[in-house]
């Protein structure tokens, strides 16, 4: 065993398992959900179009704005039903990766 691997013992639904971890892996940032309100970008770009506003009510699905990115036009929509509580950019505007593009309440 490689001192970069850990040795582990999952268990799964009442089977057992053992495996070896690299530390890379056992050290990795945990996944947490999302807040679903808050609609971020999942990749840097430039916003083409925001076409919701403030107090406008959104059913999931719907499109909120169109995000380019690497000459793709992505049109991002609600993850769910409800009102716009506010839009924090505009047409023109750069974005990074992880940035708040919409709120929902």
């Amino acid at each position: 065993m490689s001192e970069n691997e850990i040795f582990k013992t999952l268990v799964i639904e009442d089977a057992t398992y053992e495996t070896r971890f690299t530390r890379k892996f056992a050290s990795r940032k945990r996944y947490e959900p999302g807040d679903p309100g808050q609609v971020t970008a999942r990749i840097p770009g430039l916003i083409q179009r925001v076409e919701v506003r403030p107090g406008q009510r959104v059913r999931r699905g719907e499109a909120l704005l169109v995000l380019e990115a690497m000459k793709m036009a992505n049109e991002i929509g609600a993850p769910r039903d409800g009102v716009v509580r506010a839009v924090h950019v505009s047409s023109g505007e750069m974005v990074a990766k992880g940035q708040l593009l919409v709120e929902l309440a």
